[in-house]
């Protein structure tokens, strides 16, 4: 079964039409897409969009043999000109299947939103799934085969991506490919640094694809670390890296703080932004859940706090304690933590504070709490498959 995107964009297509904003900008050329639309065998099209018999020209196919079209969109769209010959668009209601006279057989899945998504298969037996923007699938069912091909919104609903592999729908083989693409990702090189950690790509608009082909799977990372300074947004980059994982346990080191109002307000933000399925454990003990293997993937936010809350245990601030053993166990304790992060086999995202770059700390305490925490950050990042330094939002890969 070959499946060709003549559109890999959202509704409006990539730059939108009067949109002065920077992604839009840049949005030329390689980087411009137009509305999704979806050709399979020749004969099956998913989605009408403006222009389509010249979309569809251009990368090198024709419309004439198409005998079913299906829309996905909640609602019908801007009016289109249907090109001559094709027939009446039209949708499936949940769980409504056909068969073409090709053998492709086309059944629409639940969505948690107003859409249809569509489940295709081949004549010889390739499956894939293709749901529209801003959707997820609803009610799976236990113990799916995976698809060969899943197209969705990963930058939109990235815990669509989630749930399809808790049901087992998405496995090692499945090829993941991102569709709807606006400008709520710069395209280029950050759009691929947002798709990857997720083991999801994205190919220009004109691609054919043969579903059920080997193919390079984007590298998910075992362990990656996120620095930068305050209010940066690496707890923000470090989530999204996980987003696509069901199950994720975070690892919140900073503890409750009772009465202290403005350090509740921050805890509330980050517990708001998590996914219902997050499970969050309020921890510094972080060895042994490094060390299980229970499958899911491990947020730890973050390890400056972590650091903190050792050297108040050990007393590490006071000079006398910190020359009386307090060094010493300290450096211990980092060489555990270490050891762990490199012996684990989960999938794990560590934010940690990248500090020193600014004024020399005025007091003893100061600079110890900088020194040790910049070798920490060694400690955990030459053990690091991916380390990214986050500056204004912006993610510079320093590894991987």
């Amino acid at each position: 079964m070959e499946l060709t995107l003549l559109g890999t964009g959202g509704p409006d297509g990539l730059p939108l039409p009067g949109c002065p904003c920077a992604a839009c900008a840049t949005a030329v050329g390689a980087h411009a897409r137009a509305a999704t639309s979806l050709l399979v065998d020749g004969v099956l099209l998913l989605d009408l969009t403006p222009g389509l018999a010249f979309t569809a020209a251009r990368s090198g196919h024709s419309l004439a043999a198409v005998r079913q079209v299906l829309l996905s969109h909640p609602h019908d769209g801007p009016a289109v000109e249907i090109p001559a010959g094709l027939p009446a668009p039209g949708r499936l209601a949940p769980g409504q299947e056909i068969t073409l006279l090709t053998g492709h057989r086309v059944r629409s899945v639940p969505l948690d939103a107003p859409g249809s998504g569509y489940e295709v298969t081949g004549p010889d037996g390739e499956r894939l799934l293709y749901l529209p923007p801003q959707c997820a699938p609803a009610g799976l069912p236990e113990a799916m085969e995976p698809y060969d091909l899943v197209l969705l919104d990963a930058v939109g609903r990235p815990e669509a991506l989630a749930r399809l592999r808790a049901a087992g729908a998405v496995g090692h083989t499945t090829d993941v490919v991102a569709l709807h693409l606006d400008h709520r990702v710069h395209p280029g090189p950050q759009l691929r640094r947002r798709l990857a950690p997720l083991g999801v790509r994205a190919v220009p608009d004109g691609t054919t694809l043969t579903v059920g082909d080997l193919h390079e799977v984007p590298d998910v990372p075992r362990r990656t670390l996120v620095l930068g300074g305050a209010r940066s947004g690496k707890s923000v980059e470090a989530e999204r890296r996980l987003m696509g994982f069901p199950g994720v346990v975070y690892a919140a080191t900073g503890g409750t703080r009772g009465g202290d109002a403005e350090w509740a307000e921050r805890v509330a933000l980050h517990q708001e932004r998590r996914p219902p399925s997050w499970q969050t454990v309020e921890t510094c003990d972080l060895v042994p859940l490094l060390a299980e293997g229970d499958g899911r993937a491990l947020l730890i936010d973050c390890l400056s706090l972590w650091l903190t809350h050792t050297m108040d245990e050990l007393g590490a601030w006071d000079d006398e304690r910190w020359a009386q053993g307090a060094e010493r166990e300290l450096r211990r304790r980092v060489t555990e933590l270490a050891a762990a992060w490199r012996a684990t086999r989960r999938t794990v995202v560590a934010v940690s504070n990248e500090v020193g770059s600014g004024v020399v700390p005025a007091t003893a305490s100061g600079r110890r709490f900088r020194d040790e925490l910049g070798r920490l950050n060694v400690a955990l990042a030459e053990e690091s498959e991916h380390v990214v330094l986050v500056v204004a939002g912006q993610v510079l890969a320093l590894r991987g």
